[in-house]
Order: structure tokens, then sequence, then C-alpha cells
């Protein structure tokens, strides 16, 4: 199942590795395949003193999250994403957040789930009939089926 994880989930993990979202990333080799937008790339390096501040992480600590981090999620170009999709995206997202367009184009385009932190953002989604978004809770429980199997 291709999972596309947003930017609450990826400083969540990459914050607190042995938590939920680190483990279900981490572990779920077989089970789901990560993607984000490859500007998430960016955003991290943008917020890394503040990474080490909220984490309390050495930076060699925080580094290590990352690179672990980067080989458990597929980063993907948003450039390859084609303009129908953006349109669809920023219908989608607008009135909710428009930052959020990337990620919504991201899993129109790969055909998966959107995994979400951001209530407001699933809430407006599935308000506007846009069904492929799922919550921690949601994606855990189809973690652990799947591991029963």
């Amino acid at each position: 199942m291709k999972i596309i994880v947003d930017s609450n989930i990826i400083f969540s993990a990459l914050l607190r590795t042995h938590t939920t979202y680190g483990q279900i990333i981490f572990n779920s080799k077989g089970i789901f395949d990560f993607y984000s937008a490859q500007y998430m790339r960016a955003e991290i390096q943008r917020h890394w003193a503040k990474l080490l501040k909220i984490s309390k992480l050495s930076d060699q600590q925080l580094e290590e999250s990352y690179y672990s981090i980067l080989t458990n999620i597929t980063f993907i170009n948003e450039e390859i994403i084609p303009s129908s999709t953006w349109k669809k995206s920023e219908i989608l997202t607008l009135g909710i957040d428009l930052d959020d367009t990337d990620f919504v184009a991201l899993t129109i385009h790969l055909k998966g789930k959107l995994w979400t932190g951001d209530n407001t953002l699933r809430d407006g989604l599935k308000g506007k009939a846009f069904k492929n978004v799922l919550t921690t809770k949601e994606i855990l429980k189809l973690w652990a089926k799947k591991k029963e199997i």
C-alpha cells in the first residue's frame, strides 16, 4: 500500500523515532511503501535548529534519525505531477490549507493514501469527498492487521 506521509508525521517520526510514528515507518517493509514530497528534505534542513532544540537530541543523534527516515521514505520530485492533478489538489485544499496541496497532489498521482495528523486537513478533505486520507490510528490498525498475516 502506498502511503504519502505529510510534514507533521515526518517531523514526529524524526523527533521521536521510538514512538508509534517511528515504529510504523521503520518496521513496515512489505506492508507499506512510504512517499513524501521532495521539498520535505529542504524543510527538514530549514528547521534543523528548531528540531535540535525540541528533540533535545545531539546533532549526531538527529542526523542518524534523519538518515533513517531517508532510507524508509521515497521522496518524489513534485515536477513529475501533471498540472491537472495540481488543479484538483488546489481545489481540494482550498479553504483548508493550501500548504498541503503537494501532499494531496502526490496522493492522487501515486493513487495512494495520505497519512496525516492534521485533523483540520483530514476532516476538510473528507468533507470534500476525498476518502484517501488516514489518521495514525487507522494506519496503526492496518499495520497491526498486516503484521498478523
